[in-house]
């Protein structure tokens, strides 16, 4: 069965180039518009994929991470996609992308995890709750978003506009999102490796404080991998296509020209 995307489009239909922009964990398409708003990224093609059971989508029948990787790669093969670029949980689906060889062109990952430590304790203990108390601990997650979404410097329609996006998502699919993803950072603990092994040219990108980070194992890793480069934004900053599109755009318009080589 092939998957519902909800998609939004800008650019030109008939660029060069064509960008896979996957949003975080309960995030809709939406949440990437400031950054499809650069004026670097003007004449690509820019394609925003709510993914699957988030914000109120239809969810895939498994929800694995290799599930969301395969069928994010189905659509990028689709719309052509240059480059793929994810923030947090869609990083991570890029990750995946990667390193199981379904998509072999460049990525840009901002705000991204790869292994259990990067990730806050109280979101992996309240993941955790959830085999015991159903959807309750992701009720508490999306408040606790909404909280940090007033912290944040926007209008009170952009606000709204992502609280809404929140409100969409149902606790009980996101709840088995949430575990499957959880499973996944578990499961590999030299996925830095073999995301340099994979040979793909890759941006990561993070803030000093306030959206997760890497092991030092990670980094190191990564700062040593010939094909990735390192972007860290100074302060702190939670929700970085929303809050920091400007160096995103940035990281996204080199991987674009990288691709462009002859």
């Amino acid at each position: 069965m092939s998957t519902d995307w909800q998609l939004l489009e800008s650019g030109p239909a008939d660029a060069t180039n064509t960008v896979l922009l996957l949003p975080g964990g309960m995030c809709g398409a939406e949440s990437f518009a400031e950054v499809m708003a650069q004026p670097a990224l003007g004449r690509l093609r820019l394609v925003a994929a709510t993914m699957p059971g988030h914000a109120g989508a239809a969810p895939l029948k498994e929800c694995s991470m290799a599930s969301y990787a395969r069928a994010s790669a189905v659509l990028a093969a689709g719309i052509r996609a240059d480059v793929v670029a994810g923030f947090s949980m869609g990083a991570s689906v890029a990750v995946e992308m990667v390193t199981s060889g379904a998509f072999t062109g460049p990525v840009v990952l901002s705000g991204v995890s790869l292994s259990s430590p990067d990730e806050p304790a109280f979101f992996r203990g309240l993941v955790a709750l959830g085999r015991v108390l159903g959807g309750i601990p992701v009720r508490l997650l999306g408040k606790a978003t909404g909280v940090m979404l007033k912290q944040m410097r926007m209008s009170t329609e952009r606000q709204a506009e992502l609280r809404a996006d929140f409100g969409r998502n149902d606790p009980a699919v996101v709840r088995r999102i949430l575990l499957e993803y959880t499973r996944w950072l578990r499961q590999d603990e030299q996925r830095a490796v073999r995301l340099c092994r994979a040979g793909v040219p890759t941006w990561t990108i993070h803030t000093e404080k306030g959206d997760g980070g890497l092991t030092d194992g990670e980094r190191s890793t990564l700062e040593a991998c010939p094909n990735a480069r390192l972007v860290t934004i100074p302060g702190s900053v939670f929700f970085l296509p929303v809050e920091a599109p400007e160096p995103l755009a940035a990281a996204i318009a080199e991987a674009v020209a990288f691709a462009s080589r002859p």
